[in-house]
């Protein structure tokens, strides 16, 4: 009599003989390879170093971490950071002045490689880009006219319809206003600088923004006629913005971003732009 196979058997062997064809073989493993291969060819880092640049998309103007100087060269706290990051990676800076409202589109079309603009991370954001590890940590401050000096101690007391709160249009300093102070009439300015000339001016009562722009304004514009509320109300990372699906270069670029942090670097840099207003002269 013959001996049939027992219902286990037969499957075992059917579960094998899927196994093979999905995974197994020498076309299998090529496959793999083949999909390896293009993920590394995806990569920006890659693409960087094939090409000899790196494309770094700003918006000069934002005192003191991007600016135009008196010969017409980008320099400031980002600046100085993207050329030690290029000088890392061996290849050439390329500086691209990118308008605000535009900054992550150009992005995603790959005008350039990365953000390094003061970008303070947001869940919005995120859901279009992929940020990187906080380099600096900064939140939202006040410069006040003078007239309003006593009266006016917080964010929360310019929440009234009276008061007229400039910043920057599609910055998170707009959106905190619009946030925490929605009762002030707001009026929203293409840059930072023609914002806070408003309150200079006594066009306006209020100026909201970052707290190392608006020390460095106040330092240099605003004695006499301004006073600075300086103990942040927000918690704002700023980060550098890449496109989403690339790990190698989001950690390449936490890795540089820790060396640089902790090999005195860092230090210097900070220093020289956000403690000191000594360079402020060179970009009138």
């Amino acid at each position: 009599m013959k001996k049939s196979f027992r219902p286990w058997t037969v499957a075992a062997f059917l579960i094998f003989a899927l196994a093979l064809g999905f995974t197994g073989g020498t076309a299998a493993t090529a496959a793999d390879e083949n999909v390896r291969m293009a993920l590394v060819k995806q990569s920006t880092l890659e693409e960087i170093l094939q090409r000899g640049e790196l494309r770094v998309g700003f918006e000069a103007g934002y005192v003191p971490f991007e600016m135009t100087d008196k010969k017409g060269n980008f320099v400031g706290f980002d600046i100085d950071m993207a050329k030690a990051m290029a000088k890392a990676m061996g290849v050439k800076f390329v500086p691209l002045n990118t308008a605000w409202d535009g900054i992550i589109p150009a992005l995603l079309t790959k005008k350039f490689d990365i953000i390094m603009s003061g970008m303070t991370i947001t869940q919005e954001r995120n859901l279009k880009v992929n940020f990187c590890d906080p380099y600096i940590v900064v939140g939202q401050t006040i410069l006040l006219n003078k007239k309003h000096e006593g009266t006016v101690k917080s964010y929360k007391d310019l929440n009234d319809p009276k008061y007229i709160v400039t910043s920057k249009l599609g910055t998170t300093g707009e959106q905190a206003v619009k946030r925490m102070i929605p009762k002030a009439t707001y009026k929203s300015f293409e840059t930072e600088t023609e914002a806070a000339l408003e309150v200079v001016n006594g066009k306006a009562d209020a100026y909201v923004y970052d707290q190392p722009n608006c020390v460095v304004f106040m330092a240099e514009q605003g004695k006499g006629k301004l006073v600075f509320l300086d103990e942040p109300f927000t918690y704002e990372p700023l980060a550098w913005a890449v496109r989403k699906g690339d790990p190698d270069f989001i950690n390449w670029l936490n890795n540089f971003l820790r060396q640089y942090k902790n090999d005195g670097r860092y230090e210097v840099l900070y220093n020289k732009w956000i403690k000191s207003t000594d360079w402020y002269a060179n970009v009138k």
